[in-house]
């Protein structure tokens, strides 16, 4: 690991970040057929659908733009509660047909509740399926990653939780010589396992679908024979009195597991996960080193981090 880890004044801008090859779902493989370029993925007027109807390309990019509106539809829900299929589609600029059909698919996998002309959360913390997740605030995630590479040098030994964040920070990683991971993400381990000058060790246990994390007592047991310079840790809340926070509490438990065992913790994650409470725990701020997450992070919560001693780097 070179140096110590940079004060909370450090920032990171997107024009200095190299390029990549796109921020591709590693477990979704790529479509030999290619895509059409410059075809903006969040309209969605009937115009801009009706246009990738026809032509070469046209039907690489529809799915797309059909996960983009599940994640819409996702956060419509998650900020109101419940919301009815009219409203949508005139949100969306879709048809009624058209949401009932992606009301029905997220419902089918359980991240919503249907109801009488609409549909309501499916629980009071709403998880998002990582691969709807994958395409929300690419930029911001590119910077953070970016920041939590520099922390990083030859021969380091550094664990990485599953996440669509730590998924950049894997590949940022992925140039660094003789460089040990440690996950319980499936699809960190996909994304580096091609790389020879990565040492991948997975840690085997039960896999969720939501979020492609390994967890369980086998997770938990092969961490404990570990020591890592470095765990990279993503969240789902971060909050000065309640910690640090995740959806399910056996992936807590596998993360904590990586924080136990680990000299230094950074915290990865954009601003909507800053001063938000989820169901289980993971760790206290205390057992923080270091939080890095985006410049559009609500300065009040970040405010009540740094009050507690945690460097907090903006990227």
């Amino acid at each position: 690991m070179t140096g110590r880890l940079p004060g909370r004044a450090a920032r990171v801008h997107d024009e200095n970040l190299p390029p990549t090859a796109g921020d591709r779902d590693p477990m979704v493989p790529p479509d030999p057929r290619g895509a059409r370029r410059g075809v903006p993925e969040d309209g969605w007027a009937r115009g801009i659908e009706h246009a990738l109807t026809v032509g070469r390309g046209a039907r690489d990019i529809r799915p797309r733009i059909r996960e983009s509106r599940l994640r819409s539809i996702i956060e419509v829900i998650d900020d109101n509660g419940a919301v009815g299929v009219e409203n949508l589609a005139e949100l969306l600029g879709v048809s009624t047909a058209t949401i009932r059909r992606d009301l029905a698919r997220l419902a089918d996998q359980g991240v919503i509740t249907r109801s009488h002309g609409g549909a309501m959360r499916a629980d009071v913390g709403l998880e998002v399926p990582i691969s709807f997740r994958r395409g929300t605030a690419v930029a911001q995630k590119r910077r953070i990653a970016a920041a939590a590479a520099t922390l990083i040098g030859e021969g380091a030994i550094v664990g990485i939780t599953g996440g669509t964040t730590t998924i950049a920070v894997a590949r940022a990683l992925a140039s660094v010589r003789k460089l040990t991971v440690v996950t319980n993400a499936l699809n960190v381990g996909m994304e580096l396992a091609r790389h020879r000058n990565i040492r991948l060790v997975l840690t085997g246990g039960v896999c969720r679908t939501a979020s492609f994390e390994l967890s369980g007592p086998i997770a938990e047991s092969t961490l404990s024979g570990y020591n890592l310079d470095v765990a990279f840790i993503g969240v789902d809340g971060i909050d000065a009195d309640a910690g640090c926070t995740t959806h399910d509490d056996s992936e807590a438990r596998a993360n904590a597991a990586l924080v136990k065992i680990a000299r230094h913790t950074v915290i990865v994650a954009d601003s909507s996960k800053i001063g938000r409470i989820t169901f289980a725990s993971i760790c206290p701020i205390d057992l923080v080193d270091q939080l890095i997450t985006d410049n559009e992070a609500d300065p009040q919560a970040v405010s009540r981090l740094e009050a507690t001693g945690l460097r907090v780097v903006l990227a």
